[in-house]
């Protein structure tokens, strides 16, 4: 069995929709998904994730099932140095890098940042949401690894977020989530790919083939979209703001 976690084009995130690039990436990633046998389809009910599944369906004669669970990654906690309301991939580096249970898969959601406000929360209700979805597929959790009677041939898609499609993969590969968060990327209509390894007869893991790629829009001469990523390089935003006045 394949998944394919792909995210939503890029954003305009005030109307919840795609912007004109967005739309032309979802139709590229549209050119990619029609030439893939997928079986099944499913999608965020956030609409930037429905619209960017959109092209595909309609190419196909398809229709996706929305997942309540899929939606952006809805958990939040007080940062404890500004006291205001923080997404929890967006910590500088200075700052969750030099925390050592960040990097363990169980104690992350010790962390003092992480375990208060909805976070722990959010992160059991995707696992549920998740290994209910394998499980009707007859894949059924065990520990770290999965059991079905037989591992089947087909593939499903998932039209989400950044944010909940590292959550996926932390769940499914073992993985502490913030070093996932904070030093991944999964660019706009980038497509993560998970494959099962079988190699005992019903019992199976799931491997990461790739994450976010986006080879469909750069056969396409299509740039990336900066949409979900910090700078590059540092700049000094005072210094700037006063060039331009």
């Amino acid at each position: 069995m394949r998944i394919l976690i792909i995210r939503h084009g890029e954003p305009d995130y005030k109307t919840d929709s795609l912007t004109r690039k967005g739309r032309r990436e979802a139709e590229l990633l549209a050119d990619r998904l029609c030439r893939m046998d997928i079986s099944d389809f499913y999608v965020s009910p956030l609409g930037r994730a429905r619209e960017t599944a959109k092209p595909t369906l309609l190419r196909l004669g398809k229709q996706a099932k929305v997942l309540p669970w899929l939606e952006e990654f809805r958990g939040r906690a007080t940062d404890p140095v500004t006291g205001e309301e923080a997404f929890p991939w967006d910590l500088l580096p200075q700052r969750w890098t030099i925390q050592d249970e960040l990097y363990d898969p169980y104690r992350w959601l010790e962390n003092g940042f992480y375990s208060s406000g909805t976070i722990r929360s959010v992160y059991e209700e995707t696992g549920v949401g998740l290994d209910g979805l394998l499980a009707s597929y007859g894949y059924e959790r065990q520990g770290r690894i999965f059991r079905c009677g037989e591992n089947r041939r087909e593939t499903i898609a998932l039209f989400c977020h950044f944010g909940i499609g590292m959550t996926m993969l932390s769940h499914l590969l073992g993985l502490p989530l913030v070093p996932l968060w904070h030093g991944g990327m999964m660019p706009t209509t980038g497509v993560t790919t998970l494959f099962t390894e079988e190699r005992i007869k019903g019992e199976v893991f799931f491997r990461c083939l790739q994450i976010g790629d986006t080879s469909h829009l750069y056969h396409a001469g299509e740039p990336l979209s900066e949409a979900g990523m910090y700078r590059e390089f540092f700049e000094d935003e005072d210094w700037i703001t006063q060039e331009r006045e």
